[in-house]
């Protein structure tokens, strides 16, 4: 089916590819990397491999931490870690660390004006924000705070990557709720999403964007004009400034932001939420069990109250009236190659996770993978990729130790680390609760721009850690 749509940002008319259209022909997937290998296959291809380990880097086996002698995790052959930033652990600036670490980036730390003194004074260090998915509505663990009476933020750290030590951490930004995911922009600074609509008995509406330099504290002035959803992830198109987010329900829907000003957001500007081929103009699609394969034709529709009133339609509703299209709980969003890649962690045939790529220059998305096995890719949620074009899924779902993925060059995917976090009884003054951990989800997964370290999060009971190894002898 053929349909002549109009884009209605630009008025251009283009020729559709059909929404149940799926991609033909084969391919050379070992001469392509992960996320080009994974977009090549067919809906008619064999079903995605699931190998327990990568064939390149090996099998995992419990590995000791180098802070604290425990084995915290398991790791292929010659990769080692060290934690940082355990929920309680005092920061520089003397306050405990909060709990519930989620979303995170890296960002080169000279470049941002790190006070000097600190590191190894080449400009080497690595400066990390890190969200924490605090949900109550209790004080403020720092100034500056948006609402005095929302215990959500973010803290930030600094990393030595040539000594592999960590320099320091301190609180950047509360006040917030649910800080679960974000995304960097092309000016050095993160933006930590509130996924939440919630109201706090004092009246004060959550469920925004706010902006956090990554040396320095945070607006907590939010960015109401990017919408108020459960948000998730954003990912930057670099050379457009367009912010593309996500949002974290069902339905939910995917949406871009045109700024009035590429280089600062705070100047306002238009939120929309994107639109694929239905059975009629308006009627809006879902996708929540589309395969692998699938490819859409896509346009985008205005939202006229990105902060709507109470009694007023939602953001997704006043998207779904316009024929915006329907996802599953829509996670991890990662820029790549001139392309948008946004994780659905409920989508795909038997409802265990899609991943799906976003093409602006073609106004075309399609599914690369959607799970047909739960013991294949289960519930998906963070995505990065490495300076190699390596890519990490971390998986939030399911009653076993909890791991983060790698794709081989040929698009199989293979488990890389699994979380086998259990503490028999306090360690070191650690003022988390002993217990077994391995079932807590990995979040914030990112590497460092020359790709040496790998930093992730697992959530409860909160600890972050940074990864090296061999990371030239697989696909990551």
């Amino acid at each position: 089916m053929t349909d002549l749509s109009t884009d209605q940002t630009t008025g251009n008319q283009t020729t559709g590819v059909g929404r149940r259209a799926v991609l033909g022909g084969a391919a050379a997937l070992a001469a392509l990397g992960p996320l080009q290998a994974l977009g090549a296959r067919t809906a008619g291809a064999a079903p995605m491999k699931k190998q327990p380990f990568s064939p390149d880097y090996g099998p995992l086996a419990p590995v000791d931490d180098q802070a604290t002698g425990l084995p915290l995790l398991m790791l292929p052959a010659g990769f080692e870690y060290i934690s940082y930033g355990w929920t309680g652990d005092t920061m520089d600036d003397g306050k405990p660390t909060p709990a519930a670490h989620d979303g995170m980036a890296t960002f080169p730390a000279g470049r941002r004006g790190i006070p000097p003194g600190r590191g190894n004074g080449k400009g080497d260090d690595v400066a990390l924000v890190r969200n924490h998915e605090q949900g109550s509505f209790r004080p403020a663990f720092t100034e500056p705070a948006y609402d005095p009476n929302a215990n959500g933020g973010t803290t930030n750290m600094l990393f030595d990557p040539r000594a592999g030590q960590w320099l320091s951490s301190s609180a950047s930004l509360s006040g917030t709720i649910r800080n679960c995911a974000g995304g960097t922009t092309p000016q050095g600074s993160w933006l930590t999403c509130e996924e939440t609509t919630a109201t706090s008995p004092a009246g004060t509406p959550h469920g925004y964007i706010f902006e956090v330099p990554s040396g320095g504290l945070g607006d907590p002035e939010p960015y109401k004009f990017m919408g108020r959803f459960s948000h998730e992830a954003v990912c930057v198109d670099p050379s457009t400034g367009i912010v593309y987010e996500t949002e974290d329900a069902t339905p939910s829907g995917f949406y871009r932001f045109l700024p009035n000003n590429p280089t600062s957001l705070a100047a306002g500007g238009r939120l929309q939420m994107m639109v694929v081929e239905g059975s009629a103009p308006g009627v809006s699609a879902q996708t929540y069990t589309d395969p692998t394969g699938t490819e859409y034709f896509t346009s985008w529709v205005d939202i006229d109250q990105p902060d709507p009133p109470a009694g007023t339609p939602s953001t997704v509703q006043q998207g779904i009236a316009r024929g915006g299209a329907q996802f599953a709980r829509l996670e991890g969003a990662w820029w790549s190659e001139g392309k948008a890649y946004i994780v659905s962690t409920s989508g795909g045939p038997i409802r265990s996770g899609q991943v799906f790529e976003y093409d602006p220059g073609t106004e075309t998305m399609r599914v690369l993978f959607a799970s047909t096995n739960r013991a294949e890719l289960a519930s998906p949620d963070n995505i990065c990729v490495s300076p190699r074009d390596g890519v990490v899924l971390c998986q939030d779902g399911g009653n076993e130790p909890q791991r983060m993925f790698g794709l081989t060059l040929d698009g199989a995917i293979f488990d890389f680390a699994r979380n086998n976090v259990v503490l028999d009884g306090p360690f070191k003054g650690k003022s988390v609760e002993p217990g077994d951990y391995r079932e807590m989800e990995w979040c914030g997964s990112t590497f460092d721009t020359r790709g040496d370290w790998l930093f992730a999060n697992i959530q409860n009971p909160g600890i972050t850690f940074a990864i090296t190894g061999p990371w030239k002898d697989g696909s990551l």
